[in-house]
């Protein structure tokens, strides 16, 4: 049975999915108990329909994560939880995952078998490897179902972060009719109802009369200016998704400060050096557009308690042994930097003619706006002149704003490597790919550091800060804490009544 019309009979007033004033209809329904959690999340109609094609988009993620689980999920503290696996067990000195599923039935219906698991998640762990060559799943040889109910995950090489990667959105499971659960989704024009399913017996039809209705979620995706004007208005409990494009919208808003919620991520945030031509391939130039930034302007355009601007791709010691490697003009003044770069292009000048125009990709958005504006005026000073282009066109720097999945430098470096196809060092990737082959944990942290110091190095990616992800949360939300994975599970989230 379709659970929508047990809900829309709980209530006495007809509830019309879609408009303008769902979330404050949702509430007001009679009934015991809190209404549902409305929830807006900075996006477009895509990231909900097509939510695998249009990851890392903060929509797409909560999509998969509401209703496509892997085996395994992050909590809102960034730990790893039970998912579609019931339990597991490491065996062979970290070579072997070996997972028990939980009774679970795709949306259709069918049971959720070992086998179906295995060949989906073989597939998806095939394709993620194309990107993250050298990441936690790069020794996986197989995954294999063991009976009907477990799987067998089999590694060549012990790897560290398996669990992590693992609990990535895009490991979600998904068959053509969708995913696992937790919830249900029932879509009417641009907004959702998510229905959770019962965890103990995978149905969500098992239990007799209508679904409380503080367990229900009513999701939209929409533009982070709308979603706001719908918070301060009262008619959603929760924003999602807020980045650094859409943080100056808040204070002319009116939104009270002690709504905002930061996530204390750790990422990247920064420009790639994308685009070919003679300019981009001067290990000279390429260090002077970088020396030529100046990070200490960025807290005045992103004023956020806690924020800092980094010159470093990688930003902690994490796993290489050692403290990261500073530029080689780190200990310089601004000034003294901006001389240096201005005379490196100034000899580029003069036995090149005058330099292209820089094509630098951004979002849309008034931060990215105001981040043009801070960057084309530091290139400017230097005899840089800058163009802002779509993030889908051509273009010479593009703009890299994601979370770290795991804390490693692999991931760091990976993602500014060749196989993201930007400028990147053939021996920084060749340490790399040592690195994951090492047969020792010294020669590994040995490894890794060498390409960590050649991609520093290399100018091929211009580090500027943490990433930034912010969220609104309601005074009568309970549940929600801000995440240093950025995840926010929406099975913890209750609204208490008026």
């Amino acid at each position: 049975m379709d659970p929508l019309p047990l809900f829309f009979r709980s209530c006495r007033r007809g509830l019309l999915l879609g408009s303008i004033a769902l979330g404050v209809s949702l509430a007001g329904c009679s009934g015991e108990g809190s209404g549902p959690v409305v929830v807006s999340v900075v996006g477009s109609h895509d990231d909900f329909a097509k939510p695998l094609q249009n990851l890392p988009n903060p929509a797409a993620k909560l999509m998969l994560e509401s209703t496509a689980q892997g085996l395994v999920a992050f909590d809102a503290g960034g730990d790893i939880v039970p998912a579609l696996a019931q339990r597991w067990i490491v065996e062979d000195e970290g070579r072997s995952y070996i997972f028990r599923l939980r009774r679970a039935f795709w949306a259709d219906g069918t049971r959720v078998t070992a086998p179906d698991v295995a060949r989906i998640l073989m597939a998806r762990i095939v394709s993620l490897r194309r990107l993250d060559p050298d990441g936690p799943l790069d020794a996986v040889q197989t995954v294999v179902p063991m009976t009907g109910e477990v799987i067998e995950i089999r590694l060549g090489a012990a790897r560290p972060f398996v669990l992590q990667m693992l609990a990535q959105p895009q490991m979600g499971l998904l068959s053509r009719e969708g995913g696992t659960g937790p919830y249900r989704r029932a879509q009417q024009g641009k907004t959702l109802l998510l229905t959770p399913i019962d965890r103990l017996s995978g149905d969500d039809e098992s239990a007799e009369g209508p679904v409380p209705r503080s367990q229900l979620r009513v999701l939209r995706s929409e533009r982070a200016a709308l979603a706001i004007i719908r918070f301060r208005g009262g008619q959603a409990a929760l924003i999602l998704g807020g980045r650094f494009t859409d943080l100056p919208l808040l204070v002319p808003a009116g939104i009270d400060r002690d709504a905002v919620r930061v996530d204390p991520v750790q990422g990247l945030f920064g420009l790639a050096v994308v685009g070919d031509g003679k300019l981009l391939d001067d290990a000279d130039a390429r260090a002077a557009i970088n020396m030529a930034i100046d990070r200490s302007q960025l807290p005045a355009i992103f004023p956020l308690g806690g924020w800092a601007t980094t010159e470093q791709i990688v930003p902690s010691q994490i796993d290489l042994g050692r403290a990261p490697t500073p530029p080689a003009w780190a200990n310089l003044s601004m000034e003294d930097r901006r001389t240096q770069a201005g005379a490196t292009i100034a000899h580029w000048r003069a036995e090149n003619g005058a330099p292209p125009i820089l094509r630098i990709a951004l979002p849309a958005g008034p931060g990215a706006t105001l981040l043009f504006g801070m960057v084309r005026r530091n290139l400017a000073a230097v005899g840089l002149d800058t163009r802002r282009v779509d993030m889908r066109d051509e273009a010479d720097l593009r703009l890299v704003d994601e979370v770290a999945p795991y804390d490693s430098a692999f991931w760091y470096l990976g993602r500014v490597g060749c196989a993201r196809k930007i400028r990147c060092s053939a021996a920084a990737d060749a340490q790399l790919q040592a690195a994951s082959l090492a047969s020792s944990a010294d020669e590994r942290a040995a490894r890794i550091a060498q390409a960590e110091a050649l991609v520093q190095g290399y100018n091929g990616y211009i580090a500027l800060g943490a990433p930034v992800r912010w969220s609104l949360a309601s005074k009568r939300l309970t549940g929600f804490t801000p995440s240093p994975r950025a995840r926010h599970p929406l099975n913890h989230l209750f609204r208490r009544p008026n």
